[in-house]
C-alpha cells in the first residue's frame, strides 16, 4: 500500500513540478521570450494599431521551449519513478 501511494505521490509531484517550472520561467502572454536579444522591439500593445490585435493571453512569438526535455527532466523523472513503482505493485 504504501509503494502505491509513494508511486502516486511521485507522479503528482512531477506534474506539479512541470508546470510550477514552465510558470516560474516568465509569463505566458510575454510577446517575447525572456531569453531574447535585447535589440528586438516588442511592441507595444497599448498603442492600437489595426494590424495586430489588442492584448490577448495568445503569445505571438513564444514557442513550446518550456516542453523541452532539459527543463522538465525532474520532473519527468519523478513521473517515471513514481510509474514503475506503480507498475512493480501490479507485476508482484
Amino acid at each position: 500500500m504504501a509503494v502505491v501511494l509513494i508511486g502516486a505521490l511521485l507522479i503528482v509531484a512531477g506534474v506539479v513540478y512541470m508546470a510550477g517550472a514552465a510558470l516560474w520561467r516568465g509569463r505566458l502572454s510575454d510577446p517575447a521570450p525572456a531569453r531574447a536579444a535585447p535589440d528586438r522591439s516588442t511592441p507595444n500593445l497599448a498603442t492600437p494599431n489595426l494590424a495586430t490585435p489588442g492584448p490577448t493571453l495568445e503569445p505571438r512569438r513564444r514557442g513550446l521551449g518550456f516542453l523541452g526535455l532539459s527543463q522538465n527532466w525532474p520532473g519527468l523523472l519523478m513521473m517515471a519513478a513514481g510509474f514503475i513503482l506503480l507498475l512493480s505493485v501490479v507485476v508482484l
